[in-house]
Formats: structure tokens, sequence, C-alpha cells
């Protein structure tokens, strides 16, 4: 048996980088798919036929997880259509890297309410639905420097921060009704995104890393699997760092 299978996982920032990474390694394991991105297009609906050829029902949703009323919204819906949520994995984020003399007050309240307050959103949103199923897994995805800080990313660092103390108290929350919550704080995975820096940055990264190499979506997804099947069933409130050794 799949790991898996019967089960419904819920992926907000799915489109691209480590959302899309999880999101092709839980279909291979038989989840079906309910995913949320900011606009649908032609590699949504690519995705979407992708994750639907492993033979599970997968579904990709316009919808901003940085709004209140959308996220309920849209979770609404998710649940007509799949009829449970057995795993949340709040992945959308986004960046506006520059040092604090410089950092406007738009960049700072932006990456916040992005990247932590689509955290409270989703989770809010789903919550019900879970505490009638009597259990659940949310995942949250951090990042190493929301556990050791970075120059010139403080408004990051601090929204990853903050997604750490909200995921072990939702830990302390609900854990008597069967659901855990955990966190993953990646460190420099290459993606879409990364992929965009210059050469020599990847090279002083990847000279910081014990490991010797950056990671991939795939390395991510290993662990949200760990996550969000029965194999962790008593893991709850933890942080798990996924970065090499960079973060030792």
């Amino acid at each position: 048996m799949k790991l898996l299978e019967g089960k419904t996982a819920l992926i907000t920032g799915a489109a691209r980088g480590i959302g899309k990474g999880i999101a092709l390694r839980f279909a291979k394991e038989g989840a079906n798919l309910a995913l949320t991105d900011l606009v649908l297009n032609d590699d949504t609906a690519t995705l979407e036929k992708e994750l639907q050829s492993f033979g599970v029902k997968a579904k990709i949703y316009a919808a901003d997880a940085s709004n209140f009323e959308a996220s309920a919204t849209v979770v609404e819906q998710i649940v007509k259509d799949f009829g449970r949520i057995d795993v949340l994995i709040n992945n959308a984020g986004i960046t506006r890297d520059t040092l604090l003399m410089r950092m406007t007050e738009d960049q700072w309240d932006l990456v916040l309410k992005v990247n932590l307050k689509s955290v409270f959103n989703m989770t809010k949103a789903v919550q019900g639905t879970m505490l009638k199923q009597k259990s659940g897994s949310i995942i949250n995805m951090s990042s190493v420097v929301g556990v050791s800080g970075n120059a010139g990313q403080s408004n990051y660092s601090a929204s990853k921060a903050g997604i750490i103390g909200f995921t072990k108290s939702i830990a302390k929350e609900l854990g008597s009704r069967n659901i855990r919550s955990n966190a993953i704080a990646p460190g420099f995975i290459i993606t879409e995104m990364t992929g965009k820096l210059d050469e020599k940055v990847k090279e002083e990264w990847i000279k910081t890393i014990p490991l010797k190499r950056g990671g991939t979506p795939d390395d991510v997804a290993d662990v949200c699997l760990f996550l969000a099947s029965d194999l962790s069933s008593y893991v709850s409130g933890q942080v798990i760092n996924v970065c090499g050794g960079m973060n030792t």
C-alpha cells in the first residue's frame, strides 16, 4: 500500500518549486491533491494533468492564501469536492530581501502577510474539518533563517520565525484531537527562484553546507511525506531542518 493512499492533501503555493515537488511526490504515494496558487495558467493545467496521470484525484484552485475570506472559501469548496482534508501544507511564500535601512513598510507588510498570515488563514480554515475527523497533519514551511536569522532578510526571517511559534502553539492546542502540527526549515534549495542567483553567490552558499550541495525540492518533499504519513503519528510540535547540515 502506498504511504498516502486514501488521504487528501491541500498544498498552497504549489505551482512551482518546492510546492510542485511535494505535490508530485504525494501523487506517487497515492494522495488525492487539492492545490492552490494565485492564478491558473498553462503551467497549472499541465501540472494538474501530470498529477492525475498517477491515478489520483487532483485539482488546482486559484486562491490567495494571504486573504482570510478567500482561504475560507477555497477550503469550503475543497471539502465539497474531496470530502475531507487529511494534510495541510502551508507552503506559499515570497521574499523581498534588503537591508533594514532600505526596507520599506510595504516590503515588511507584504512578506509578513503572504508568509505568516497565510498560515493562520489556511490553518484556521481547515481546523473545523480536521476536528470533525479527529485527525490531521499540518505541515508549515519555515526556513533555516527563521531559526538563525540572516542579514538582509529581517522581514523574511521574522515571518518564518513566526511560523515556528505558531506551529508549536497549534500542536499544543489540537494534539488532544489527534491533529499534529510540525514545521520544516529548508536551507539552500535549488528552485526557479534560487536559480536566478549569480553562480558565485550560489558557490559561496554551498561552501557553508557540510554536505557540499544545494538541496532539491525532492529533499523537502521526502520529509513532508514522512510528516504527512502515519509513519510520524507520534511526531508533533517539531521543527525539522532540511539544510544539508548548514544550520548545525
